[in-house]
């Protein structure tokens, strides 16, 4: 349902705070809201209830090191003070970056270079 639904559909009830994503009255979403709505978007996909939004943070990391975001960028945007727990973490997923990375410190450094 979109927002201005649910703005129509709560009526009175909506508490407008300019916000994205909201509850079905307008206020501010908890963690509770979001794994039951999460909840409620895999049982109807099929995949079952036992997932977790947080599971989404390696689908994330995946995604955008497959595009070539600079690891500072992926670390700073999972909420990451520094670059070495999303190395740690979510390794297997940063690997096209890695790699991108080498290849072109070859590429710079290599021995066609010098020889």
């Amino acid at each position: 349902m979109s927002q201005a639904a649910d703005k129509l559909k709560a009526g009175e009830a909506w508490k407008d705070h300019n916000l994205v994503f909201c509850t079905s009255v307008g206020t501010q979403l908890d963690a509770s809201n979001v794994r039951r709505a999460f909840r409620r978007i895999t049982k109807e996909a099929g995949i079952g209830t036992a997932w977790s939004p947080r599971e989404l943070r390696h689908s994330f990391v995946s995604i955008m090191s497959d595009q070539g975001v600079p690891i500072e960028t992926i670390a700073d945007l999972v909420g990451h003070a520094g670059t070495s727990v999303t190395e740690a973490v979510y390794r297997h997923q940063l690997r096209p970056v890695i790699s991108k990375g080498a290849q072109t410190m070859n590429t710079i450094f290599g021995d066609s270079q010098h020889g």
